[in-house]
């Protein structure tokens, strides 16, 4: 019994001393509706600072007072940090919403009219300017087949062949 609760103090600890700083974007491609689906995971606490940080006010995205303004902020710093383009042609993300799940914000996007890419290009640098030692991953799946990659900061670039 010691020698858990030792372990589990030692993993908090590090946790504390050390924060892991992640989020993951999943890109699938639906070719039978054709349409490109994304969602972000980030943890909560971190989309609300820098959020805060960014457009200078405060607000509890968990229960906020006003959830059109929270959206815009999401769609706002999402349409700023996380750049898709298609077969050299960028595309536009269209924000459907968020929502809390645990720890994090589940961010949604969308892009119609999007047929079977054969090469995508992700510029991702959600929460760059907040943590120096942020990591974002990023899935992508199109025609059943999946591909991810990991991005360090300052690294924005991730680009995958179908």
């Amino acid at each position: 019994m010691g020698v858990l609760l030792c372990k589990w103090w030692m993993t908090l600890w590090i946790t504390l001393m050390h924060p892991f700083y992640v989020s993951v974007t999943e890109i699938a491609h639906d070719a039978s509706k054709q349409e490109l689906q994304v969602s972000c995971r980030i943890f909560t606490d971190d989309l609300e600072n820098t959020l805060k940080a960014q457009f200078k006010t405060n607000f509890d995205i968990t229960k906020p007072a006003n959830r059109k303004q929270v959206d815009d902020y999401i769609a706002t710093y999402l349409s700023q940090h996380l750049v898709i383009t298609l077969d050299g042609k960028p595309v536009k993300l269209h924000y459907l919403g968020y929502k809390v799940e645990e720890d994090a914000v589940w961010s949604f996007l969308e892009a119609e009219k999007v047929p079977v890419p054969k090469n995508i290009q992700v510029k991702n640098s959600l929460l760059y300017e907040k943590h120096p030692t942020q990591i974002n991953m990023i899935h992508v799946m199109v025609n059943g087949e999946r591909k991810s990659s990991k991005l360090d900061n300052p690294a924005t670039l991730a680009n995958f062949k179908f």
